[in-house]
């Protein structure tokens, strides 16, 4: 026994030799950022390719990974060229040169991109078309229907074409991002020609402003031809004196990042704006998609106009800008569609504006969007505030607002009715500038104190305050949310809100509001942790906490739901809390850069991601030390950007009863076996099933569940 016990002793130094020695900057430790992102679209096209999933969500899905990946090469591979081009190299963990990358990018696009197509041409289409839907080509249509057509052309869309050849006096035009354009090869009907000129190309864009899908005149089903068919069939109105001898279509991706000085921009709302306008029409290339027929000479003067190389260009047999077919689920289909379901209104909420806040006082509520309402929460109380004659004051953070935002229409209200109205607007918030100039200008024509942002930083926290005269002085309300004041995304992303009147956090939200309108360079604050100035050492703290715990014996874990993990520095912390003991389930959506189960550094850390009917936005933290547990919600990820780039905030949840059910929720994530997958060591993600006597549990569906449930008692 005393040999054993030696024997033990000396292999657990050895152990321990061994981990002191383990280099956790060790590139191998880490996966790719970009990588990673491509390995959520793979989780995304492999929901599409469910057939459990009604039909018109399957097609949904499609055009989302479509949509993603115009995003990924406007901001990430436009990064990575940008990089190249600079001979400047930004390091990263896994120390992967930004040529390798675009290498490995290719690579695993030239996969996925050729199953997406299989997908929609192979499976959706052709069921779409057994339940009446169908895109017809031009071709099958009979004389009659291809009048019908040539006159619609020749009345609403050879008006607002503007068809080019291209020569010396014509060169090649800079095309609008992410539209559909279309190559024509000419020749020239002129027999007098010289030689050499009686071939021409002819490039054509089609203005977004025409509809895509075109229905049949008269079908007794749901029928549709491609605007663009339209339009190569009918060439001869756009090219007179010339025949098309062959027609191709293609698209152009730009980079879409903002290139704003903000010290040097004396109107911030007008250089955002012209910056937008840039990045549609002026900035460089980074991709072209072409019609697989296109032949390589036309694909060769294509890439030379916009300066790209073969690498750069991908051949499709399917149709472009595949989110123009989203246009099919507005069709009344809905044995083809997810099953609609109410949301919960919480009992809080069920009242008069003077009853909510009455609520708020006695006790803070928690809000599971889209489960629980938004509009009759968010929305409702600051309608509410905006016509309660004793509310003061209101302060908003919006990030994204959405169109037709009745969030909007209440802030006006309110300023309208003399309260006094602060919003905080963010401008750079990506793909949603143009939108939020328009609205940022209404709010400010309806009397609205309109702030935008911070310099040098983006605000990406969500947080929202209302200053009531009530018998005693005035009494502050906050609501701090993990995602933004936007109606349409609440319906489809799942977040949560927290409503509270406790006076510690409410000064801790107008502190963070301070923060944000008086450019204040500190501040002290309780229950809410803000970035850029303490988050990262914030969370930081909470692992070597657990950590800590460890070494004393103690039990000690850490749970998180987030929608990425980059962060080098909070990575290698949790390997040192793997290392130390500590049991660590991180539910990541999408990006994860950390590498878990490689013994004697992350066999503590098990990494799992859900990808289902809803986008899985919401954030939470929890970490128990002995019988010590504290929750966390933040508006952060765990990324370098979040941590010093942008103003977050991360709000320790001070309702012991709210805490435990925000726990709850995570086990129920955590347990889901039917669309939940788990990331493995090599990188694959491999999906879970339920296991021998095992119910099935998926998440989202039993959060849907319990709120029809809810509507039934």
């Amino acid at each position: 026994m005393k040999r054993t016990t030696t024997s033990t002793s000396k292999s657990r130094r050895n152990n321990g030799h061994q981990r002191r020695r383990i280099d956790l900057h060790d590139p191998s430790l880490y996966f790719n950022r970009e990588l990673s992102a491509l390995d959520f679209q793979e989780e995304v096209l492999e929901e599409a390719l469910d057939p459990t999933h009604p039909l018109l969500e399957r097609l949904k899905l499609l055009c989302i990974v479509a949509s993603n990946l115009d995003e990924f090469f406007m901001i990430r591979v436009a990064a990575l060229k940008e990089q190249i081009e600079a001979g400047i190299i930004e390091p990263t963990p896994d120390r992967i040169p930004p040529h390798e990358q675009l290498r490995r990018i290719r690579e695993r696009l030239l996969d996925l991109y050729a199953r997406h197509e299989r997908a929609l041409l192979d499976e959706i289409i052709p069921s779409l078309a057994a339940e009446g839907i169908r895109i017809v080509p031009y071709t099958e249509l009979t004389e009659q229907q291809r009048q019908y057509f040539r006159e619609y052309f020749l009345r609403d869309v050879f008006p607002v074409l503007t068809p080019l050849t291209l020569d010396p006096g014509h060169p090649f035009p800079r095309l609008l991002n992410r539209t559909i354009n279309i190559a024509f090869h000419l020749a020239s009907r002129d027999a007098h020609k010289e030689e050499g000129a009686d071939r021409a190309v002819g490039v054509l864009q089609l203005p977004p402003v025409l509809p895509r899908l075109l229905p049949l005149p008269d079908a007794s089903e749901h029928a549709f031809v491609l605007l663009e068919h339209v339009v190569q069939s009918n060439a001869d109105h756009l090219y007179s004196g010339w025949d098309v001898l062959d027609s191709y279509c293609f698209r152009v991706t730009r980079d879409a990042e903002l290139e704003i000085a903000e010290d040097e921009a004396e109107d911030l709302l007008s250089e955002i704006a012209e910056q937008t306008r840039i990045r549609n029409w002026g900035a460089d290339a980074v991709r072209l998609e072409v019609d697989a027929a296109m032949p390589q000479w036309l694909r060769q003067l294509l890439m030379r106009s916009l300066e790209l190389e073969p690498q750069d260009v991908y051949a499709y047999r399917r149709p472009l800008n595949l989110s123009d077919f989203l246009a099919l689920l507005r069709l009344d289909l809905r044995h083809l569609k997810d099953q609609p379901f109410t949301t919960r209104i919480p009992p809080e909420f069920q009242g008069e504006v003077a009853h909510i806040f009455k609520m708020l006082r006695m006790r803070d509520v928690l809000v599971h969007h889209p489960f629980d309402s938004f509009s009759n929460t968010v929305v409702k109380l600051l309608r509410g505030a905006a016509e309660d004659p004793q509310v003061v004051a209101i302060k908003i953070i919006l990030y994204r607002a959405g169109g037709q935002s009745p969030v909007i229409e209440a802030l006006k209200t309110a300023a309208m009715n003399g309260k006094s109205v602060t919003a905080v607007v963010e401008l750079k918030a990506r793909f949603d500038e143009e939108n939020n100039i328009v609205w940022a200008r209404e709010l400010e024509r309806a009397g609205v104190h309109v702030v935008y942002g911070v310099l040098g930083l983006k605000v990406h926290a969500k947080a929202l305050m209302i200053v009531r005269r009530e018998q005693g002085g005035v009494r502050m309300y906050a609501h701090v949310s993990t995602g933004n004041y936007n109606q349409s995304t609440a319906r489809v992303y799942t977040d949560f809100g927290y409503f509270t009147a406790r006076e510690d956090v409410c000064r801790d939200v107008a502190t963070l509001f301070n923060v944000l309108t008086a450019n204040a360079r500190h501040a002290e604050t309780r229950k809410l942790v803000l970035a850029p100035m303490e988050m990262s050492t914030a969370v930081l703290g909470l692992i070597e906490s657990a950590i800590a715990a460890r070494r004393e014996g103690k039990s000690a874990t850490i749970a998180a739901k987030l929608n990425a993990l980059v962060d080098a520095e909070v990575i290698r912390a949790l390997y040192r809390a793997s290392m130390a003991g500590v049991t660590v389930r991180l539910l990541i959506r999408s990006i994860c850069c950390l590498r878990p189960g490689i013994g004697g550094v992350s066999e503590n850390i098990e990494v799992r991601s859900i990808v289902g009917r809803f986008l899985e936005h919401s954030r939470m933290v929890i970490v128990e030390c002995g019988d010590e547990r504290r929750v966390f919600l933040s508006s952060a990820d765990w990324m370098p950007r979040n941590f010093y780039r942008r103003v977050e905030v991360l709000l320790e949840v001070p309702d012991p009863g709210i805490a435990n059910h925000l726990c709850e929720i995570f086990e129920v994530y955590w347990n889901d076996n039917v669309k939940a997958r788990v990331l493995m060591p090599d990188g694959r993600r491999v999906k879970r099933s339920p296991r021998a006597g095992e119910d099935a549990l998926n998440a989202q569906s039993y959060f849907l569940e319990r709120i029809r449930r809810h509507a039934t008692t």
